[in-house]
């Protein structure tokens, strides 16, 4: 075994840049020596540094705190940064476990969602439902997926995941009596129960839902068939319709495997 190395093999070996290698002496972590012609030489000391930093950064160790620990390295240090060494890991393993969590959850939500039939008319009894809202008049795709992300960014500390997020847009009654198609009045997401600081809430009660498959232009016929069939029932339309979108552009880009749900709140 080789006693020196050059900066060639150690960032070969280690899978480090040249440039980060020249860094961390520049920090003064590594000092390599030179040979007769200037060339940087690494020894099985710095080797053994690069394994600490490699293991540290990973776990996100700043250099600044890399470097603290190397220069005042002790029994006493090492079980310190040992024991900081489990508390991120706990937090991985929490972070892993969320995520599957959510993983699972959303294809939960698939498998249910295919399942579904659509242009059936069904009561629903919902609970109280707090949400956050954006107003915004939006006529084109773009500009909803502009403002639910607008919207997951103002509230971002209040929702776990994107993924599975339920998604829901107030139709714009105006424009689809008119037979306009794709028309809403506002963005707005369904929060879990025990979420603080909503901007309104869906009063509990039963709703009316009807399920379409395919792309939103359909909506002000969807909508119309909605009216007609509840009327037939004679079930009052008490609420302002709006659509929740079991399926779109975050789990397809083929429109005809969209699912969206139109809901109302009714008296019957």
């Amino acid at each position: 075994m080789k006693n020196y190395y050059k900066i060639s093999e150690i960032s070969k070996l280690y899978n480090i840049g040249i440039d980060s290698l020249r860094y961390y002496e520049k920090l003064g972590i590594l000092n390599p020596h030179r040979d007769t012609n200037g060339y940087r030489l690494y020894n099985l000391k710095d080797m053994y540094k690069l394994n600490i930093i490699r293991d540290l950064r990973i776990l996100g160790f700043s250099m600044a705190q890399i470097k603290e620990y190397l220069d005042s390295q002790s029994v006493r240090n090492t079980r310190k940064l040992l024991h900081r060494e489990l508390e991120l890991l706990g937090l991985r393993q929490e972070e892993l476990r969320i995520k599957v969590n959510t993983i699972q959850e959303k294809l939960a939500a698939l498998d249910a969602a295919l399942n579904i039939p659509e242009l059936a008319l069904t009561v629903k009894t919902l609970p109280r439902r707090n949400c956050v809202r954006l107003n915004e008049y939006i006529t084109r795709d773009e500009e909803m997926d502009f403002l639910i992300k607008k919207l997951h960014q103002k509230h971002e500390d209040k929702i776990r995941s994107l993924e599975t997020q339920t998604i829901c847009a107030f139709l714009s009654l105006p424009d689809l009596s008119q037979g306009i198609s794709n028309v809403y009045t506002s963005v707005f997401f369904i929060l879990e129960q025990d979420t603080p600081d909503s901007d309104f809430t869906l009063p509990a009660g039963d709703y009316l839902s009807y399920y379409y498959r395919g792309d939103y232009g359909q909506n002000a016929d969807r909508l119309t068939e909605l009216f007609k069939l509840a009327g037939s029932k004679d079930y009052q339309i008490i609420g302002e319709p709006f659509e929740i979108y079991a399926i779109d552009n975050r789990d397809t880009i083929r429109t005809e495997e969209f699912l969206t749900e139109i809901q109302v709140l009714i008296r019957s």
